[in-house]
C-alpha cells in the first residue's frame, strides 16, 4: 500500500528533476555561444591579439600558470582575503542588522548612521584607508569588509522588519518565549531577505577585491594581474578576469543551493 501511495509521487518528481538540470544547462549556452564568437572573431582576425587575445589563447595562459604553481599560489592569497573580509563585514552586519531591526533602542542608534555612510562608495575610501590602517593587508581586508558590511545590513534589517506583526503576536499568544519566536518566526521570515543580502555582499567582496589587490600588493589575483599589464601580457591580464569572474559565478552557485535547500518550504515564481 505504501510503494502504491508514493509511485505517483515519484512519477510527478521525476520530471521536474529533469527540467531542472535542463534549465542548469540552458543556463550555459549563451556564455559558450559569445565564447565561440569571441574566439571566431580572433581566428578571423578580426581582434587584435594584443588588445584581446582569443580564449584558446587565454586557456593555454592559465595551463601553464597553473602548471608552474604560480596561479594556485595567488588564487590561495586572493581567496584568504575575500575569506577574511567577507566573515569580518558579515558577522557586524548581521549583529548591527538584527539589533536595529529587533530593538527600538538599536534601531534609534545604529541605523542613522549606517544610512549616512551607505551614500558614501566605499571604493573611494581607499586613500582614507591607507592613513588610517596603511598599505597592507589590513587595508585589504578591510575595504573587503566594507564592500560585503552593507548589503548584508540592509536585507538583515529588512528582512526583520518586513516580517508581519500579526505571527509574531500569533506565537507570543500560543505561549512562545523570545528564542522560540526569534527561532520559528523570525528567523525563518528573514531568511530570504538574508540570502539576498549575502548574494549582495559576496558580489561587492570580489569587486572591492579587485580594487584592493591592485594597491601595493606582492601577492593576489590583482597583482598578478598589475605585473602583467608592466610587460604588455593581456592573455594574463584577461586569465585574471576570467578568475574573478568564475569565483563570482562560483560562490553564487554554492549559495543558490544553499538557499534552495533552507528554503524548501518557499515556493516563488519560475519563469515560463
Amino acid at each position: 500500500m505504501t510503494a502504491l501511495a508514493t509511485q505517483p509521487v515519484a512519477q510527478a518528481t521525476a520530471p521536474a528533476a529533469r527540467r531542472r538540470r535542463r534549465l542548469r544547462w540552458q543556463r550555459s549556452i549563451s556564455p559558450l555561444v559569445l565564447l565561440l564568437v569571441w574566439e571566431a572573431l580572433s581566428r578571423a582576425g578580426a581582434l587584435s591579439p594584443e588588445k584581446l587575445p582569443a580564449p584558446s589563447t587565454v586557456l593555454a595562459t592559465g595551463r601553464r600558470l597553473a602548471a608552474d604553481g604560480t596561479l594556485g599560489a595567488h588564487l590561495v592569497d586572493s581567496l584568504t582575503r575575500a575569506a577574511a573580509g567577507l566573515v569580518i563585514g558579515g558577522v557586524l552586519a548581521l549583529v548591527l542588522g538584527a539589533a536595529a531591526g529587533l530593538l527600538r533602542l538599536g534601531d534609534d542608534a545604529i541605523d542613522p548612521p549606517v544610512q549616512m555612510a551607505r551614500m558614501l562608495p566605499h571604493l573611494a575610501l581607499v586613500p582614507l584607508l591607507i592613513i588610517w590602517v596603511g598599505i597592507g593587508e589590513s587595508m585589504k581586508i578591510t575595504l573587503v569588509a566594507l564592500g560585503a558590511f552593507f548589503p548584508l545590513y540592509f536585507n538583515t534589517y529588512a528582512g526583520i522588519r518586513d516580517i508581519d506583526e500579526r505571527l509574531v503576536e500569533a506565537a507570543r499568544t500560543c505561549g512562545l518565549g523570545t528564542w522560540a519566536r526569534l527561532r520559528h518566526v523570525i528567523l525563518p521570515g528573514a531568511l530570504p531577505s538574508l540570502f539576498l543580502g549575502l548574494r549582495l555582499a559576496i558580489g561587492a567582496a570580489w569587486l572591492s577585491l579587485v580594487v584592493g589587490e591592485q594597491t601595493n600588493t606582492e601577492n593576489g589575483i590583482g597583482f598578478l594581474m598589475m605585473e602583467a599589464r608592466e610587460f604588455s601580457q593581456t592573455d594574463v591580464v584577461v586569465l585574471g578576469l576570467f578568475v574573478y569572474a568564475g569565483l563570482g559565478l562560483l560562490s553564487d552557485l554554492l549559495l543558490r543551493i544553499a538557499e534552495r535547500r533552507a528554503l524548501g518550504w518557499r515556493r516563488g515564481l519560475r519563469a515560463a
